[in-house]
């Protein structure tokens, strides 16, 4: 009879029987399945990719943080650390601090700097006249200053270009018409722009105040080729750019020492304005939202408190029904 019956009956009969004599081992197989399930799902689950993601990258960043570089990664960069110049020192400027702002005098002092000495060969195309207005200069200072300078204007009613006094609105006129006639008056070196010379270079105004004072015969060993000037701060040792600033008599309208710290020190305070002129609205700004969201986080911490004191403290009681039937 057994013989008629089809065989996927026989085949469940069989799996029942199994399943009879060995119902511990089905479920001990069942929870493993589920238990290993249950592992895949986390181990697979988005929030958990993301925060060893997470856990990862932070792990990176502090520990290059604190030793410069990756472990058992070698150099990313192209040229060697000795290339990299020597580091300058870490400089207390007047602006340094959180709440701390320019020196505008220096400022000024920096700007007269720049205009006898840099702007000779570096340019300052970020920096209009008008921005000097309120900062180093009053305006009408500014504006003499800028009717000094011939700038070409037009085309006129004839169609003719014409030279006339500069304005307020004008930028800082540039020592070279191109970058051709600048490398060609400077044995083929281009001298860079100063506007954003603070953010461009590492170390920014501790770098560029080092470069400017560190100027110093090569030493032993180090040959420097003719044209170029040794300064160890700068990357390789050997520098175009020749020595710039002298230490000389009192400086005009100021009064100041007309040393070279002096002087380096003026000008980088100087560009490092023009490279962030909002740097005191900025911190003046930011002194302003701090006391405005410090003041909204206590009110809404008071709020909080105040709506959900009363629901946070309340004692609820339950008092079940009495069955009198008993």
């Amino acid at each position: 009879m057994l013989s008629r019956l089809p065989q996927a009956v026989l085949k469940s009969q069989n799996a029942f029987r199994v399943a009879l004599k060995h119902p511990l081992t089905s479920q001990a197989r069942s929870a493993s399945s589920a238990s290993s399930a249950s592992t895949q799902s986390l181990l697979t689950s988005r929030a958990s990719l993301i925060s060893v993601s997470l856990f990862s990258v932070g792990s990176i960043a502090w520990y290059t943080h604190l030793y410069g570089t990756l472990p058992f990664i070698g150099e990313v960069h192209a040229n060697s650390l000795a290339d990299d110049g020597l580091h300058p020192t870490a400089y207390p400027w007047p602006h340094k601090g959180l709440f701390d702002t320019f020196d505008h005098a220096s400022i000024r002092r920096g700007f007269q700097v720049y205009r006898e000495v840099c702007a000779a060969c570096h340019s300052l195309d970020r920096i209009a006249w008008r921005n000097l207005v309120g900062v180093s200069h009053t305006v009408e200072e500014t504006r003499a200053l800028a009717e000094e300078v011939e700038y070409t204007d037009g085309p006129d009613d004839k169609g003719e270009m014409f030279q006339r006094p500069g304005k307020l609105s004008d930028y800082l006129p540039p020592p070279y018409p191109n970058e051709e006639a600048a490398r060609a008056g400077n044995a083929g070196a281009l001298p860079p722009d100063l506007s954003l010379i603070i953010k461009a270079r590492h170390g920014g105004a501790d770098y560029v105040f080092s470069l400017l004072t560190g100027y110093m015969d090569p030493p032993a060993g180090v040959e420097i080729r003719d044209g170029m000037n040794y300064n160890p701060y700068f990357p390789g040792g050997a520098i175009s750019m020749a020595r710039v600033l002298f230490d000389g008599p009192s400086r005009r309208f100021t009064g100041t020492p007309a040393t070279t710290s002096q002087m380096a020190k003026d000008v980088v305070t100087f560009l490092n304005w023009a490279a962030e002129p909002e740097h005191d609205e900025r911190k003046r700004l930011g002194l302003k939202a701090v006391v405005v969201f410090s003041s909204l986080f206590a009110i809404s911490i008071y709020v909080k408190r105040f709506k959900w004191n009363v629901i946070k403290n309340r004692k609820i009681l339950y008092n079940p029904p009495v069955d009198k039937a008993h």
